[in-house]
């Protein structure tokens, strides 16, 4: 059989009826295990784990029943970014029950970070749409239908994000809602809305979809945040990706129909976590603000970036006085200022780090 016979089963299959979307999904997942390079699908939802054995099942449960997909031909991948635990054996058991009208498939990474581990997923994807997903979301039972539906309808969009919401083993800490944004909890109403670009605020990383055509053409295979490793808890990959599409001219959106629930344990509420959380996140805004202007205006808004967080730390510092140190919040929040405030120091120092390191290797 030549490709062009291939190419024949790419019909509009939303011109059928749902029956016969069903089968012509089925037959072009069997001949996409055939001919991968031929048959294209619509849609992708990429999943990057680290040691992920015991969150994962529920992940790929909430994906094997979602609703409304008969008439999208979709692809899940699991990319396995150097787990030591049994992740592999999870998902090769799930690829043995998995349901024939979309295929489970099974990539590694090994260079750590959630950066390289997505890098992986958009060279491999076989369709122009890839939702991200972490290993501890929950999509809801239509989150696919409504990333594939917000594609097509807003093909100017190059990367949109879910609604998030925390699915908490125990009370967070009063006053939450304040650091809520930094566990990637997305609350921004009901209605669909753009991320202007004068705003500098973006959707995080989990549960986004990106265009896959548009990361290729925009986005570096060798970021400069690269992720959280089991040394550092330097964060800031998505965002980076997310800048260098922005700047392109494609826009960025959040889509209220995308509703992705995120698990968050014990032990990432308390102060430690999140405090190294907030740390690893404002060591990484040097890299994320400078990408947000052009080159030009780069040292001068340095100044002004570092103007702008002492007023913040002093601000902080008269409102909540003691509290900066008793209160988790107020002291994840100084950390976060304070760490912003020398982000341009710190990375400077991991250039030069990285430089001597590679310079000694070449030698």
């Amino acid at each position: 059989m030549t490709s062009s016979h291939i190419w024949a089963w790419r019909v509009n299959i939303n011109q059928t009826t749902p029956a016969a979307a069903t089968q012509l999904s089925t037959v072009r997942h069997l001949f996409s295990q055939v001919f991968p390079e031929q048959v294209k699908l619509d849609f992708t939802v990429a999943i990057c784990t680290y040691n992920g054995e015991h969150r994962l099942p529920a992940v790929l449960e909430c994906l094997r029943w979602q609703l409304n997909t008969s008439q999208i031909a979709w692809e899940v991948i699991v990319v396995d970014n150097n787990s030591t635990d049994q992740t592999a054996e999870v998902v090769r058991a799930y690829q043995a029950i998995w349901p024939d009208g979309f295929p489970l498939r099974y990539l590694t990474e090994s260079r750590q970070g959630a950066g390289y581990a997505r890098h992986t997923a958009v060279r491999a994807a076989r369709s122009p749409l890839i939702g991200f997903l972490d290993d501890d979301n929950l999509p809801a039972m239509t989150w696919v239908t409504g990333a594939y539906r917000f594609g097509q309808a807003y093909p100017q969009v190059g990367v949109y994000g879910s609604r998030i919401q925390g699915e908490f083993e125990t009370t967070p800490p009063p006053n939450f809602e304040r650091i809520a944004a930094l566990l990637a909890l997305t609350e921004r109403g009901a209605e669909p809305k753009i991320y202007q670009p004068e705003k500098k605020v973006l959707p995080p990383g989990a549960g986004m979809v990106v265009r896959r055509q548009a990361w290729l053409d925009h986005v570096p295979p060798q970021p400069v945040l690269t992720g959280r490793d089991g040394k550092s808890m330097l964060t800031g990959e998505d965002l980076e990706s997310i800048l260098h599409i922005q700047r392109a001219g494609w826009e960025v959106w959040y889509n209220p129909h995308m509703r992705v629930f995120h698990r968050i344990p014990s032990q990432r509420l308390n102060r430690a976590y999140l405090k190294s959380l907030c740390r690893g996140i404002g060591y990484s805004r040097c890299r994320t603000r400078m990408l947000s202007v052009s080159p030009w205006q780069r040292p001068l808004m340095l100044l002004a970036y570092a103007a702008n967080d002492v007023r913040k730390i002093l601000r902080h510092l008269l409102k909540y006085r003691s509290a900066v140190v008793q209160d988790d919040v107020a002291a994840c929040e100084m950390t976060l200022y304070v760490s912003s405030l020398i982000s341009p120091l710190f990375m400077a120092h991991r250039a030069i780090a990285q430089f001597t390191k590679s310079t000694s290797a070449i030698s």
